[in-house]
């Protein structure tokens, strides 16, 4: 059964909600009374088992294909998530990939594919929902810790499009304050997810170099994101919030 209903009768859409954050997400809209569309790009078994767990326990969620390195596969995702559940009340945009490599060997297709992804995904999926969006609507956009420091070798490129992301979402902030919509960054650090797996070469670390010696649980990250999806965070706006266990600190 539903949590409860904070967010009662709420019409959401999460860009990459099939794993990870993003799945985490989906479950915690749909836990306090949120419909939500999401979108996965691959492993639709995920996108099936995420969908049926989700109805298993009372609510609701639809899973749409769309890669957001596609504008045009974005843009109609988007349109048909917003038929699908009658509306828009909220976006939150997860959809992002991680390639390291030091500046000085990092091939261009590489640079050309995560801008495709962190940046431009996000400006399109940002445009798209804005038209959609309601009076008291929202924009949630999961960037990183990495905007504000390098903190490791390989990372400059990555770090590069979320520090873009943050200063979008300033941006947005402005040209989208007279249709009452608020935009907000969203900064995790690593967190135990795909793009940070426990066995990786760097993972003790990433534990070591946090205060509280740990990465964090993306359910940690989804209740962040939706306290912010809730109507008494309605005067953060514009702003980039950084949540890693002083990580960054």
């Amino acid at each position: 059964m539903l949590d409860n209903s904070s967010l009662a009768g709420n019409k959401a859409m999460v860009i990459g909600g099939s794993r990870g954050i993003g799945a985490a997400i989906v479950k915690r809209l749909t836990s306090e009374g949120a419909t939500v569309a999401f979108t996965y790009v691959s492993h639709i078994d995920r996108a099936k088992t995420l969908v049926a767990g989700i109805e298993s326990e009372g609510g609701r969620a639809i899973a749409l294909h769309a890669d957001s390195a596609d504008a045009s596969a974005l843009e109609r995702a988007i349109a048909d998530g917003v038929k699908a559940l009658g509306g828009l009340d909220l976006l939150v945009n997860n959809a992002g990939i991680l390639i390291m490599g030091k500046a000085h060997e990092f091939s261009l297709e590489d640079f050309d594919k995560m801008l495709a992804i962190n940046v431009r995904g996000v400006f399109v999926a940002a445009k798209a929902a804005a038209r959609h969006l309601p009076r008291g609507g929202k924009i949630l956009i999961i960037g990183s810790n990495t905007s504000e420091r390098a903190m490791a070798p390989g990372s400059s490129i990555y770090g590069m499009t979320k520090a873009a992301v943050a200063r979008l979402v300033r941006g947005l902030a402005w040209d989208l304050a007279a249709n009452g919509i608020s935009v907000i960054n969203i900064q995790p650090g690593p967190t135990a997810t795909d793009m940070n797996p426990s066995d990786s070469p760097h993972a003790d670390w990433v534990r070591n170099a946090n205060p509280q010696k740990r990465v964090a649980d993306p359910d940690e990250i989804a209740r962040f994101v939706t306290y912010l999806a809730r109507p008494e965070s309605t005067y953060i706006n514009g702003a980039s919030l950084t949540i890693d266990g002083g990580f960054s600190a």
